[in-house]
């Protein structure tokens, strides 16, 4: 691109045409999903010249890990593309630690924009930057917080979504110097700008109950723009001059005497409340809402002493305008008017501010001024104006959900009854995130003063209802989470609260809960009802933890298998996976062992550790899911092999073997000859698809359950082997002395149990085996399809890693039954003890565990990979040693 840029600029010079302007020195790089990552990647690539890429855009893409890890190839490319990023922003030095030169990317920003809870295919959780990109060059945000978007949007929506894209061309518009027509090369000065248009402003003004913000946030909107002639306190609190208000334009002051001012018309006059008086008895903060413009329609000032105007106030005094802290929600829908000429319903406030006590020390009053309702403007007034506000104490607002009562609330609902001149701001506290348990949150108004008795005793009366929405602002919920920031809930009546997290992860650290700021009308009584959505906490558990699932699912079926290496005679698979389930053991063990090495890992590495209850919580339900999956993969496998053993045993007696029993008539030689080739050659197709194609998998599965129905040459090798495995079985232990014990008269017995047992023990070896490789084979789909992708476009072929997993899992299924079946196999000892295949199964069940618990399932394919190579060598040293 910037080649092109230089050759038209040498075509026009050649032309004799005029040129103006320098060349672009940098693009900027918008990528979407794995697009963000692989603009990252190109931005370290070795070819690339210097500062070709300074600034990089992604949207819902996913900067940690892939959002599905199965791939080895993927995973690896993922670890050695962050690791570069980290070592780009670190000083560059020798062994001996002397300055090489400096980071090579510290002018290259980075920012991230989330889709939230409505993107299914990318968490914010894989879209953070943290650990990656520094907070001084990059950071995440939602599009559920972003300035004028306000909304959280599928995998693919985020690229049309028409306020997303306006706010980010803006953006992007924004970067670019006028005087240069280059992007600002200030690294301070693109990431000031990106945070100046992209975030709202919220966690900058609400940071007194709700999660603490990022001390780089607020570091970053302190510093001032170098080309700005104006302060940050001038540019946070001036309204600017176009708005500027006469004195004479207001009329009369009011004096407000209760702790609560509502304005229900633009009447062009100023509230004046004190703060000293109305501020006492704890109530030392002041929340305001309202629906009219900032600076427009209303302006908010601190005063040290009343005075008509600032002019008559003493040298020294001056008035502060806090009007530019306002900050701006999204208003939801506009207000109805019931019939013609009538009262319109109240306006859901689209403008909240909110001061502390420190922001008013010093002060003696606050005023609320009010434009006069316009008569001619360039668009119309709003239908109806609406601003409340209240002195509170943040105590009275508060009120804390514990895990039971969230639990319980599945079960029975929590109601909560508000009585009026209630505070205007409630602070829910979620001791469980609402990413791992959303909320059904309803409210009802109960009242509006209209009755003297309070609460109504039918709250469901639509007549008061009605009545009530024309009095009663709608309430708005704004939810607060550690990962995916902030999310808005305008005119709440009754909604799904819920934030898109990953709480219980081996990577959480911190607090878990989520914290909701709901703005109510103090002038209305309000019953809520608070009830845990199982549906979608079922789907969000699903979807945060999926990666979790598909590692312990091959963790289960590890730890099945060390059970069949250690039990005679070998039980099924299902069996095997049922005897693990048991309590307290060996359940306990499976789930706690991985637990404490995670732990024991993670202070070896001196990271902090997750929340331990939720975290194991969280484990034991996903070992639980992987469990039964498992189990249902097993129940539909022996559902195929049984339908396939009864066609096979229905071709082979009806259609194949009865063709030789057909002796044909003199009359009709020629047509019992054509008959029978058709047959014959029927028969050797069959017999060439069927056992060629299912030599390895399911044919023998299906022979070992029906030896008797299979050719002569694989009944008679079957029993050799059983023959052969009979003095095995003898030493086994007391069920297989009672099993084989002989009786008198009936030898035939004695081999033919001896005989079905040993075809059983093949079965559910062989069963076990082949659900491990069918959970590979689904691992290793993506990495086919990529190398079919790659032959077509005659590209290379993926990285040898994904092919040499492949072969080892090709060894572990050849080598692994016989290495389990035949005990005179030769293996090590350590410390005096013989090491047997089931601790291997339990180690690599572990491994897998620990795997799933990181995120990254593909590691199990190594763990698979690393059995196959171990039963092949032990069939070499079986060879090589002569044990039979």
């Amino acid at each position: 691109i910037l080649d092109q840029y230089k050759e038209s600029h040498d075509a026009r010079e050649s032309d004799g045409a005029a040129t103006t302007g320098s060349l672009p020195r940098s693009v900027i790089l918008i990528g979407h999903s794995m697009g963000g990552f692989v603009a990252r990647a190109a931005t370290i690539h070795p070819r690339l010249r210097r500062s070709a890429v300074e600034t990089i855009l992604t949207l819902s893409s996913p900067h940690q890990s892939p959002p599905l890890a199965l791939q080895p190839s993927l995973g690896d490319y993922y670890k050695s593309i962050n690791q570069e990023w980290r070592k780009g922003y670190e000083v560059q030095t020798t062994r001996t630690g002397r300055y090489v030169s400096g980071p090579k990317l510290s002018n290259v920003v980075v920012v991230s924009v989330s889709g939230g809870f409505n993107d299914y295919q990318v968490r914010s959780k894989l879209e953070s930057l943290d650990g990656i990109v520094p907070p001084t060059h990059g950071f995440m945000i939602s599009s559920t917080s972003m300035k004028n978007v306000w909304l959280s949007m599928e995998h693919q929506t985020i690229l049309w979504c028409n306020q997303l894209v306006v706010q980010v061309s803006h953006t992007l518009l924004s970067l670019v110097d006028s005087r240069t027509g280059q992007p600002f090369p200030d690294t301070q000065k693109r990431l000031s700008i990106f945070t100046k248009m992209l975030h709202s402003g919220i966690p900058q003004s609400f940071n007194w109950k709700m999660q603490p913000q990022s001390p780089w946030s607020a570091q970053v909107l302190a510093k001032d723009v170098k080309d700005t002639a104006v302060s940050q306190v001038h540019t946070l609190s001036d309204c600017p001059s176009s708005f500027h208000w006469n004195d004479d334009i207001l009329e009369r002051d009011l004096y407000i005497q209760t702790t609560t001012v509502t304005i229900l018309a633009m009447d062009g006059r100023r509230r004046w409340l004190d703060i000293q008086k109305l501020g006492s008895n704890g109530k030392s903060h002041f929340i305001f809402v309202t629906n009219l413009a900032p600076c427009s329609g209303v302006r908010i000032h601190l005063w040290p002493q009343k005075g008509k105007s600032s002019s008559d106030l003493p040298a020294g005094k001056r008035v502060l305008e806090v009007t530019s802290k306002m900050v701006q929600i999204p208003a939801g829908p506009a207000p109805r008017q019931v019939e013609p000429g009538s009262q319109t319903e109240q306006a859901p406030p689209s403008a909240v501010l909110h001061l502390g006590p420190e922001e008013m020390h010093g002060f003696r009053f606050l005023t609320i001024s009010v434009a006069p309702r316009p008569t001619i403007s360039g668009r119309p007034p709003p239908a109806t104006s609406m601003a409340v506000g209240q002195f509170f104490n943040p105590d009275e607002g508060e009120i804390d959900f514990t895990p039971v009562s969230m639990l319980l609330s599945i079960h029975s609902h929590k109601d909560i009854f508000l009585k009026e001149d209630h505070p205007l701001a409630f602070n829910l506290s979620f001791a469980i995130s609402l990413g791992l348990l959303p909320v059904t949150f309803s409210l009802k108004t109960a009242g509006c003063g209209i009755k003297d008795s309070g609460l109504l005793d039918e709250a469901g009366d639509n007549g008061n209802t009605k009545l009530c929405k024309l009095r009663c602002f709608p309430p708005v919920a704004l939810a607060w989470d550690p990962t995916s920031g902030l999310h808005v809930f305008p005119n709440l009546y009754s909604e799904t609260l819920v934030v898109d997290s990953s709480p219980a992860l081996r990577t959480s650290t911190g607090a878990e809960k989520t914290t909701v700021f709901l703005l109510l009308d103090p002038h209305c009584a309000y019953k809520a009802s608070i009830a845990v959505s199982v549906t979608s906490a079922a789907s969000r558990f699903w979807l945060l933890y999926f990666s979790q699932i598909a590692g312990f699912c091959v963790a289960v079926v590890f730890f099945a298998l060390m059970r069949q290496a250690h039990a005679r005679p070998i039980p099924s698979i299902l069996k095997a996976l049922e005897s693990n389930l048991r309590m307290p053991f060996p359940f306990l063990p499976f789930v706690a062992v991985p637990i404490l090495l995670s732990l024991f890992f993670s202070f070896l590495v001196s990271q902090p550790f997750p929340p331990f209850s939720s975290f194991t919580i969280v484990l034991i339900i996903c070992y639980l899911l992987a469990n039964g999956i498992v189990i249902l993969l097993i129940l539909v496998s022996q559902l195929v092999f049984y339908v396939a053993a009864y066609l096979h045993v229905f071709i082979k007696t009806r259609l194949v073997n009865s063709t030789f029993l057909v002796v044909p008539s003199p009359e009709c030689q020629v047509a019992t000859m054509g008959r029978k080739l058709w047959l014959f050659v029927s028969s050797l197709v069959y017999e060439s698809f069927f056992e060629v194609l299912f030599i390895e998998g399911m044919l023998k599965v299906i022979l070992s359950v029906t030896p008797f129905f299979g050719n002569s040459s694989l009944t008679a090798s079957l029993r050799s082997h059983a023959r052969k495995k009979e003095s095995d079985y003898k030493t086994e232990g007391n069920y297989l002395s009672q099993q084989l014990k002989a009786k008198p008269g009936s030898p035939s017995k004695e081999n033919s149990s001896s005989y079905i047992q040993t075809q059983e023990d093949i079965f559910h070896l062989r069963h076990g085996l082949l659900v491990l490789h069918i959970l590979a084979t689904l691992m290793f789909v993506p990495s086919l399809v990529s190398w079919l992708q790659r032959i077509g476009m005659h590209q290379s072929f993926p990285r040898f890693l994904d092919s040499f997993l492949c072969i080892c899992l090709i060894l572990h299924g050849i080598f692994s039954s016989e290495s389990l079946l035949n005990s005179e196999v030769p293996l090590p000892r350590i410390m005096g003890k013989e090491v047997r295949l089931n601790l291997i199964y339990l180690i690599a069940g572990i491994y897998s565990y620990l795997s799933g618990m990181e995120l990254a399932p593909y590691k199990v394919l190594y763990a698979m990979g690393a059995i196959g190579i171990i039963s092949f060598a032990l069939s070499i040293l079986q060879a090589w040693t002569g044990a039979t």
